[in-house]
């Protein structure tokens, strides 16, 4: 284990008052943690230090060939006190996996939830406590290297910072509309539709735009092949409740393994309700919801936690899920993946864990 050097601010920020609204990833705490990587040496100098500007050469690699992982995770507070981190260890896991795919040095997952535990420590007085609100963790690496030709960087930074938020959608959790993608693909198997980096994201951005145009929340992708099976939403895994059970596309390599998706399976399982991981057509999902097999969708991830959708809109087709409100599975989800969080509900699959 390496030694987390801290230097605490000494000009502190003003920490939001109840009446901010917390737009989220608008305000950012008084300290950030930094790690550095070099080729032949690893992993080395960890710190946490006060938020400030990053300076990089213009020909550092991440500018020219994206080379850079992001993960996101929350910190909640609980009634008596405690700071609770959601399955930080299948955050970790999965950034490890990112960096893989990406050809960036993994982590040590000891170091990564020790920095994850000591800055929150230390900014603990910036996790709010209103309903729907949390202390957002965005840990990333980017490639430093300065030198302009396509090759994996010889250094590398790992950062990590915090920002007080409220709800990811203005809607919270009344359902949104969704918009199924019929021009635009996102990610292809053997691609890199199953890291979680930046370039997942600017390829989304045109369909977002069109989609926030036509008053949708999101977008939700097809696969890149065929054009006809239903993938993810640009930040959310997808389920739906189609005659009594709960299905999810399937992980084939170029869909997010979402942290709250996995939770949702496990959870549903418990409850006794079926759950299918398989190929889901849009035709598929149409005729469900003309026959009024289609009863519940909702969206999942640590942004949102759970997002209803209310309305799908396919090429010329708009069609209600339901009754267009909150389904009683999508609710009980909330309540229960929030309350396992906030440490109201009790934790019985160990997936808490405490900053101390």
């Amino acid at each position: 284990m390496l030694e987390i050097k801290i230097e605490k601010t000494q000009n502190p920020k003003p920490i939001p008052g109840p009446d901010n609204p917390l737009v989220f990833g608008t305000i950012f705490t008084d300290h950030m943690f930094e790690m550095d990587y070099t080729k032949g040496k690893g992993w080395h100098d960890p710190r946490i230090v006060p938020y400030h500007e990053i300076s990089l050469e213009p020909s550092a690699m991440v500018f020219h060939y994206g080379q850079e992982m992001f993960e996101g995770l929350k910190a909640y507070p609980t009634e008596d006190g405690r700071i609770l981190l959601f399955r930080p260890d299948k955050n970790i896991e999965r950034a490890n996996n990112s960096n893989r795919r990406l050809m960036i040095p993994e982590i040590p997952a000891d170091i990564f939830l020790e920095a994850l535990k000591e800055l929150v420590k230390i900014d603990q007085a910036w996790i709010p406590d209103r309903p729907g609100t949390s202390l957002y963790i965005r840990p990333f690496v980017i490639a430093t290297d300065p030198f302009l030709g396509v090759r994996p960087s010889d250094t590398y930074k790992f950062m990590i910072i915090l920002s007080p938020v409220g709800p990811y959608y203005e809607e919270g959790l009344d359902p949104v509309k969704i918009w199924i993608e019929d021009s635009y693909v996102r990610a292809v198997r053997g691609g890199i539709g199953e890291a979680k980096t930046g370039g997942n994201y600017v390829a989304s951005l045109a369909a977002q735009v069109k989609a926030h145009e036509e008053g949708y929340s999101q977008v939700l992708w097809l696969d890149g092949v065929e054009r006809k099976y239903i993938e993810e939403v640009g930040a959310m895994n997808i389920f739906f409740k189609i005659d009594g059970t709960v299905v999810t596309p399937m992980l084939n390599g170029s869909i997010l393994p979402g942290v709250t998706r996995d939770t949702c399976i496990q959870l549903c399982k418990s409850w006794g309700l079926p759950v299918e991981e398989r190929k889901i057509s849009v035709q598929e999902l149409e005729e469900a919801a003309r026959t009024g097999k289609l009863e519940e969708c909702w969206g999942s991830g640590t942004a949102a936690v759970i997002s209803p959708v209310g309305h799908l809109r396919y090429e010329d087709d708009v069609f209600q899920i339901g009754d267009g409100g909150i389904g009683p599975v999508s609710q009980k989800l909330y309540d229960t993946v929030t309350g396992i969080q906030l440490g109201k509900v009790k934790d019985e699959f160990g997936w808490t864990v405490e900053v101390k």
